[in-house]
């Protein structure tokens, strides 16, 4: 490393989020850039320890820890660190396709395996990551690389998610005429409607897809296979098919009184929510609107984090966010040891904006809901709640039953899997998780020229756990097709 003190001398810094009441106000991303001159201090932290475990993207206690696409983290570090930016662009595109979007959504699984972390705050990997790419579309270095040969093999690629996104970017790298569809009106899946604008702004989505298409890959939007386009005729016309529909099933909560109007999954929520502020800047009221409302956000994670924020802008009365499971503790419990990511208590940034308009963190933990309360029209205008054991499987406690006022109700509890309409017109198999049964590392389905990748194979799980599906996948159909690949996973 250019400075093996570095870590000695410099302590961890991060960009500064703008306030929360003001950022509440807008739907523009939340955190302000560094000065180059900090980002090298932070670069140089990163300490030459021998064995980085922060690239490992192994798999600990069923959670990623370290970066699951094996980023070369300590090398583009040190070359921030230099000054060198163009050299560690060069190195962060070699296993990311799409660092504009894990450096702004990704939970960093990277920091959580930093081996100064064991004794000192970790390494600023996330931020720096992030503040490469941005430099090198600022500096005019991302640029269309159209691949020098066709294969003319063509492969059709659905969804057109952080999975679809990467496996098709690779498969055109290697020459082939990849055709990507989407159900959707825009390109991008859950990178465009199911992550708000406020971390991860659409421009950035729309600019990448834009990169694509000018290197050749075609864009079909408003086209679902399996109901709209038989998956017959994508057999017939293509050499390959890879499935990257992601999990798009939500989890229900059959209580007494689901049926009250008023409570929605969270992905209708955001969705509307995404589509109307592109269409129309949420004038056409074509959304589900928190305005004025008490809203309940039933789970926590991601998705439930961003029901929050996207309530706080539309100006909610009330904020709660219903957790069953306990608070976590400050700091690494002894059963979650370095370098397991570590389970620890966190507040992300709709956690901060309703603890500032309301003055409380939202989150109840240890708490379930029992029963949803409607009134007269048959809407719902509360939840019955109750306090549960701290552990699996989280029995509600006697007594400790009581009433909060529901307006709005956000079911943000996970997915169940993929939708099943082309799964069935092609005979795919599906796991015990009700997934798309194939193995990780072959993508292959049963069915012969058809692969699958992502949360459709996976289930649930992180952008950057898609990307490295996308980019394995797309090694696998090259193999398949041409019998060899140079593509790296």
């Amino acid at each position: 490393m250019g400075k093996p003190t570095g870590f000695k001398e410099f302590t961890r810094q991060v960009p500064e989020d703008r306030s929360p009441k003001l950022r509440i106000l807008d739907w523009n991303e939340f955190h302000d850039h560094m000065a180059e001159d900090d980002l090298r201090k932070q670069g140089a932290r990163c300490m030459d320890c021998g064995v980085p475990f922060c690239h490992t993207g192994q798999l600990m206690a069923g959670m990623a820890a370290g970066c699951p696409i094996n980023n070369l983290i300590p090398e583009w570090n040190d070359l921030v660190y230099r000054g060198h930016w163009h050299e560690a662009l060069d190195r962060l595109h070699k296993t990311n396709n799409f660092p504009e979007f894990t450096g702004r959504v990704c939970p960093a699984p990277c920091e959580g395996s930093c081996v100064l972390g064991i004794t000192n705050p970790p390494v600023t990997i996330k931020n720096i990551e992030c503040s490469i790419i941005d430099k090198g579309f600022e500096e005019g270095w991302v640029v269309p690389r159209k691949p020098l040969h066709r294969t003319g093999k063509k492969v059709a690629v659905i969804g057109s998610g952080p999975a679809g996104l990467s496996a098709a970017a690779q498969l055109n790298s290697a020459g082939h005429l990849v055709t990507v569809f989407e159900r959707a009106d825009r390109i991008g899946g859950l990178l465009m409607y199911g992550i708000p604008n406020m971390k991860l702004e659409k421009h950035v989505v729309e600019r990448r897809v834009k990169l694509l298409e000018e290197e050749g890959v075609v864009f079909k939007t408003g086209v679902e296979v399996g109901r709209q386009l038989p998956a017959d005729q994508l057999k017939k016309e293509f050499d390959a098919i890879v499935l990257c529909m992601g999990a798009t099933r939500p989890r229900d909560l059959p209580i007494a009184g689901r049926q009250l109007k008023g409570i929605h999954f969270a992905m209708e929520f955001l969705h509307a929510n995404t589509k109307s502020l592109l269409d129309s800047e949420l004038s056409n009221g074509q959304y589900i609107t928190a305005k004025d409302k008490h809203v309940v956000v039933i789970g926590g994670g991601d998705t439930g984090n961003d029901c929050l924020g996207t309530s706080a802008r539309h100006g909610c009365k009330s904020l709660t966010n219903l957790e069953i499971v306990p608070k976590s503790p400050e700091e690494r419990a002894a059963n979650n040891p370095w370098p397991q990511w570590p389970k620890t208590y966190k507040v992300d940034y709709g956690h901060a904006e309703a603890a500032a308009v309301f003055g409380h963190d939202p989150r109840l933990y240890s708490t379930t809901a029992l029963e949803f309360v409607g009134n007269e029209a048959g809407h719902v205008k509360a939840i019955r709640i109750s306090q549960v054991e701290a552990a699996p499987p989280f029995k509600p406690i006697a007594g400790t039953e009581r009433e909060i006022p529901a307006d709005l109700v956000l079911l943000a509890m996970g997915f169940l899997g993929p939708e099943s309409p082309i799964s069935e017109q092609l005979g795919v198999s599906l796991d015990e998780r009700s997934n798309y049964k194939a193995e990780h590392g072959k993508f292959a389905t049963n069915v012969p020229g058809v692969f699958a990748a992502g949360d459709c194979r996976r289930g649930q799980s992180l952008v950057v756990w898609a990307i490295n599906e996308g980019r394995g996948v797309a090694r696998a159909v090259d193999l398949h097709l041409m019998g060899k690949t140079d593509l790296t996973a």
